[in-house]
């Protein structure tokens, strides 16, 4: 575990926030998760890496939990604290040249959007689709950073994205490439549903990796 100093907190929303930390020369592979505690306490929580493997700094996205013993914490840091991180940990890896063709479609709910984030910032010019669902336009969390053309936002609870329902309704309604490689991140149900979806579609089981979030 090794003591990371806080550069600077923003918020995306009024519970959504990215830590960016100093990075400290540490290394990881697109994909991966850190584990984040308070200096000196005992209550930790994975976050999946939000930056690019070639940025000098480290982020995470983090949604405050009602309630959470760590997510209320760290939306109180300011800049000059520090975090004690562990890691990077996980399977979630991902590179374009592991994959024949290099073709992808990337399905988020809330802040599942965080390892894809760090995909296209580590991978510019990469042909991918992002579909990612959220109950409310405010949650579309920074949409800028993607291709406009490449990114759709499906919300639940407002009509302010650009399909109005659940990612699982909208992709039901595609007609997708079966040499697709599918990556899922997001809650388990949207994960199991998203799951048969595809399969039911044609893609091959092999083709779809996914990242459960909780």
């Amino acid at each position: 575990m090794k003591k990371h100093k806080v550069i600077q907190l923003r918020h995306l929303s009024d519970s959504t926030f990215v830590i960016r930390m100093e990075r400290n020369g540490m290394p990881f592979q697109t994909g991966q998760f850190l584990i984040l505690s308070l200096k000196g306490q005992i209550d930790r929580r994975e976050y999946s890496v939000y930056s690019g493997e070639n940025d000098d700094f480290l982020e995470v996205l983090v949604r405050e939990v009602e309630g959470g013993k760590v997510s209320s914490k760290l939306k109180r840091l300011k800049p000059g604290d520090q975090l004690d991180v562990d890691g990077p940990f996980g399977f979630f890896k991902f590179s374009p040249d592991m994959f024949s063709p290099q073709k992808f479609l990337f399905i988020a709910t809330g802040t599942g959007i965080s390892p894809f984030h760090s995909f296209v910032k580590t991978h510019p010019g990469l042909d991918y689709q992002l579909i990612h669902g959220v109950r409310y336009l405010e949650e579309a969390y920074d949409h800028k950073d993607f291709d406009p053309k490449r990114i759709t936002l499906c919300t639940s609870a407002d009509k302010n994205g650009d399909f109005e329902g659940r990612v699982t309704a909208f992709v039901a309604e595609q007609k997708l490439d079966l040499e697709t490689n599918c990556f899922l991140c997001g809650n388990s149900e949207m994960i199991y549903e998203m799951f048969d979806i595809l399969t039911g579609k044609g893609i091959p089981v092999s083709n779809i990796y996914s990242e459960v979030y909780f």
